[in-house]
């Protein structure tokens, strides 16, 4: 059996929640305006309300990158626990380098 590396299986999930984030509220609005122009007999309830629910999805996919963004990555937690060891021991990271 293959072993994948479990950002592979992070990253698939990252892609398809953007796709949701940005259909969701698409598909909502459109029927909501379909059924709005059904029911009032007009035909500009569709347009506007896909519009606003492209402008929500949008919305909630940059909020969902912001999110990832601000998250420390793994290579940040190796950076930080040489400081923290930097500041425990009082020897500087370089020398834990050379000695490697």
């Amino acid at each position: 059996m293959l072993k994948y590396n479990r950002s592979v299986y992070q990253s698939l999930t990252m892609i398809g929640q953007f796709g949701i984030n940005m259909l969701v509220p698409v598909f909502l609005c459109s029927f909501l305006g379909i059924y709005l122009d059904r029911k009032l007999e007009t035909s500009c309830f569709v347009v506007i309300l896909f519009f606003i629910g492209a402008a929500a999805g949008g919305r909630n996919c940059y909020r969902f990158a912001k999110k990832i963004f601000d998250r420390p990555s793994s290579t940040d937690a190796y950076v930080h626990k040489g400081r923290k060891r930097v500041r425990e021991t009082g020897i500087k990271e370089e020398h834990y380098e050379k000695n490697s």
